[in-house]
């Protein structure tokens, strides 16, 4: 008999809920029933080390039903799966049921000797008779599930990003041509069923890439409407805009020569690192994302003109801000109400599909599609059901609408992966259009020519209708680089940068940023800026004509240049990458709630190496620390945690983690080219350890290091004995050698890479490196063409940038000879100071 967890706020509520379905069966047919309730008596809270301790109470062979109230309570159990044994966690099933209902109908169900599955399904029902009764249906009731006269389709999502908005929204069009009832479930997770002819229940249901879907259809159309989802299954879900997102106009650089880029530089080049660590940026974080949505008039769309496509920009500041105002609405009666409401929904509907018409085409059908399923969203009954529900209830269109629509944004913010949850952007760039159109608000102004657009969170809409040809670039406080708006704005080559936060910036204010170095500032240097601007203009130009040529000096020395990268669109994104010297696995998996399994980590890497063409990868093991966690790994907070347990550190004391990664990594080691790397090795000591884990290799797979801390750099010779490689991490080495943290803006600066004190640990391990280890570098220095060119003349004989570097890195050293840069390097080593440096450079 399975075992059950109340798991509640109130323990007066929990002790109630059990006592009443406690009186519901027999007590020696009772199932075990563990509470774990309030951190007290009569203090409301959920604790999940109390939850924890519930399931070891109620584990049995047969399993365990958590069954939770709300808020917190699903929080902590959730982290209680991560404290208890990984063969525990396996039998537990959270269910969403309603807590009193679902907990009288789970313990009925558990008497009779019922699988975990099918109590939890029954849990689910608890709601069913009191709604048939009182003949309130709930609003995700979609009829006909487990009907007899049921046809079923199961399908494979293979699309990047999942069943997300846009793919959604082909989906709801499809299912609505068909006199059928059809709904979907997502046999990985086992969620649903929900109504696939509803938007938001189908993009919600966040099935990811590789899930398989179960479509289930009734009525007199549902074969033919099972054959035409299969078709469009078939066809990727029409997803062609994520098929191919480089994809750019007049050969834009990389993701707009990395104007795509976030304003945390460590984030891009340190996988993640947090903090802001801009350079001048007067910043200390990403900040938050705002409510509202910018830029012009949308619904007359502006001349569609690219961007310059380089990644920095100066001019005066076009701020936007907040929501639509609503406090001069005044609300009619009933009646008015709700023909305001539908009014309104029509006139942003229209607004839309024009949009959509006009991007496509000047865009394509990709970004069109962007539109499509914003639209689709003011057609969906689980939309309108609760504006118009809550209208008739006396609540004005206004709020009716802005209360529906963040509900959603707030339902998509909390999803697991990251690209889905910027989906939030695309509701509250529709809510705004309503209310706009209900309130009479004027359409954000047309920013003056040659000016910044500042934005809280930059929505498609705006991306596609600003006049890129009349904007010097736009910043957006939010950090995120997966938003439409942000895809939009990439095929269209304007600079942009990401996460500046909540500097403060003044409407008109001058204001400049260079998303290379993550740097956003108010009133800069604009000479300097300018300059800047000239010099990126031709070394894109430059770059961009040979960017598949190998990087060989002028005396014929060839440096192979590789990209660092966290997810498989990165890897997409290279241009002219020899391979990968940095898979950031922390990031690739970073957003899992469990542990990836052997099997799904193989497939990413896979990816990956498919992406570059079958170069090779340099796959880095589990690099986390206390700043930056793996959610499926909490860590206790530190005092200090870039000196505490992080990198290989914290896998001694998980090893059955370091074990599963390393499986896939010899697996995919047999089929294409790969090495491996252990992060935060300080001791020789520990590089037995992990080649003790690492096991059998099979032939080919290459295994090193990365030196991060000086005591690696100065111990170089024993502590590489019999590696095939060692990768210099420049972004830990520096601060770790300058004692100051870099993402700490008031120490920052202190932290350059180039500081000849860094640059001479560079040079001992080069020269001091075992015969026939390889050394390569995957930190910042290697992004940056300048250094780049220092690295070649101190020895270094691999580099691995990020991508949008990487045809600029290469450029340069063709343009230098490796004698010449030993020279430099040489003299670099004897000045006193990263500025000076710069300045010899």
């Amino acid at each position: 008999m399975i075992g059950i967890v109340v798991v509640s706020h109130s323990r007066a509520l929990a002790d109630a809920a059990v006592g009443l379905a406690s009186e519901m069966v027999a007590s020696d047919n009772r199932p075990v029933i563990a509470v774990a309730a309030g951190l007290d008596e009569t203090t409301f809270g959920t604790d999940a080390a109390a939850v924890a301790e519930a399931i070891a109470t109620a584990d049995g062979p047969d399993g365990v039903l958590v069954l939770l109230d709300l808020g917190s309570a699903v929080l902590s159990a959730e982290m209680a799966l991560e404290f208890v044994d990984p063969e525990t966690a396996e039998r537990v099933k959270l269910s969403s049921a309603p807590l009193v209902e679902g907990l009288v109908a789970a313990v009925v169900t558990a008497s009779t000797g019922a699988t975990l599955d099918a109590v939890l399904a029954e849990a689910g029902r608890g709601l069913a008779g009191k709604q048939e009764h009182l003949g309130d249906a709930a609003p995700d009731e979609v009829g006909a599930i487990g009907s007899a006269e049921q046809l079923t389709l199961e399908v494979a999502l293979g699309i990047e990003h999942g069943l997300h908005a846009r793919p959604a929204a082909k989906l709801v069009g499809v299912v609505g041509q068909f006199d059928a009832v059809v709904t979907l479930r997502d046999l990985d997770t086992g969620r649903g069923p929900v109504d696939a002819g509803s938007l938001s229940r189908v993009a919600t249901l966040n099935a990811q890439q590789n899930h398989r879907l179960e479509f289930a259809a009734s009525g007199p159309q549902a074969a033919e409407a099972l054959e035409a989802i299969r078709e469009l299954a078939d066809r990727g879900f029409d997803d062609t805009a994520e098929a191919e997102p480089s994809a750019q106009p007049g050969g834009v650089l990389a993701a707009g020569g990395g104007g795509a880029g976030n304003a945390q530089p460590d984030a891009a080049a340190a996988g993640g690192a947090s903090g802001a660590g801009t350079s001048g940026a007067g910043t200390s974080g990403a900040g938050t994302s705002g409510a509202g949505e910018s830029g012009a008039d949308e619904s007359a769309v502006a001349p569609l003109a690219g961007g310059s496509g380089l990644d920095v920009a100066v001019g005066p500041a076009a701020v936007v801000r907040g929501d639509v105002d609503l406090s001069g609405y005044l609300p009619g009666d009933h009646e008015v109400e709700r023909e305001r409401a539908e009014q309104a929904r029509r006139a942003a509907e229209d607004q839309l599909l024009r949009l959509r018409d006009a991007t496509a085409g000047r865009l394509g059908v990709g970004e069109a599609g962007i539109f499509a399923a914003q639209a689709g969203l003011l057609g969906d009954v689980a939309v309108l059901d609760p504006v118009f529900r809550s209208v008739a209830q006396g609540t004005d269109a206004a709020t009716a609408w802005k209360q529906a629509l963040d509900s959603l944004a707030e339902t998509f913010d909390g999803l697991d992966d990251p690209y889905q949850r910027e989906r939030a952007q695309d509701v509250r760039s529709v809510r705004n259009r309503v209310l706009r159109a209900l309130t009479g608000a004027a359409e954000p102004v047309e920013p003056a020519a040659g000016s910044i657009l500042v934005v809280p969170e930059l929505d498609a809409a705006t991306a596609a209708s600003v006049d890129g040809g009349r904007v010097a670039g736009i910043a957006v406080r939010a950090a995120g680089t997966t938003g439409h708006g942000v895809i939009v704005a990439r095929s269209r080559g304007i600079p942009l940068i990401t996460g500046i936060g909540d500097v403060a910036v003044e409407d008109g204010a001058t204001v400049g940023f260079d998303a290379r170095t993550g740097s956003f500032v108010v009133e800069p240097d604009q000479r300097a800026f300018e300059l800047t601007i000239r010099e990126r203009t031709g070394e894109r130009d430059v770059a961009l004509a040979a960017v598949d040529e190998p990087a060989t000096t002028l005396d014929e020395r060839t440096i192979p240049v590789m990209v660092n990268v966290g997810s498989v669109q990165d890897a997409r994104d290279a241009r002219g990458a020899d391979g990968s010297g940095l898979v950031r696995t922390e990031v690739l998996f970073g957003d899992r709630r469990t542990p990836p399994t052997a099997a799904e980590q193989a497939a990413a890497y896979r990816e990956i190496a498919a992406a570059l063409g079958g170069k090779p990868i340099t796959i880095r093991t589990w690099d986390v620390g206390g700043d930056k966690p793996l959610r499926f790994l909490p860590q206790d907070a530190e005092a200090n945690p870039f000196l505490g347990d992080r990198g290989l550190r914290t896998f001694r004391r998980r090893p059955e983690l370091l074990a599963t990664q390393l499986e896939a990594i010899r697996e995919v080691a047999a089929e294409t080219p790969v090495q491996v790397m252990f992060p935060m090795v300080t001791t020789a000591e520990e590089v037995a350890w992990a080649l003790q884990q690492l096991g059998p290799r099979p032939d080919g797979l290459k295994v090193g290091i990365m030196v991060e801390v000086p005591a690696a750099a100065l111990r170089i010779e024993t502590l590489a004995a019999g590696l095939d490689f060692v990768s210099i991490g420049t972004n830990d080495l520096t601060q770790y050698t300058t004692a100051a943290d870099r993402t700490n803006t008031a120490v920052a600066a202190l932290a350059d890479g180039l500081d000849p004190a860094v640059l001479r640990l560079i040079d001992r391990v080069v020269r001091q490196v075992p015969l026939g280890v390889h050394v390569a570098v995957c930190g910042d220095l290697a992004s940056d063409p300048l250094a780049a060119t220092l690295l070649v003349g101190l020895g270094v004989q691999e580099l691995s940038a990020v991508g949008p570097q990487v045809p600029l890195v290469k450029a340069k050293l063709r343009q230098v000879s490796a004698v010449d840069a030993a020279m430099a390097a040489a003299t670099a080593l004897t000045l006193d100071s990263a500025a000076a440096v710069r300045q010899r450079l």
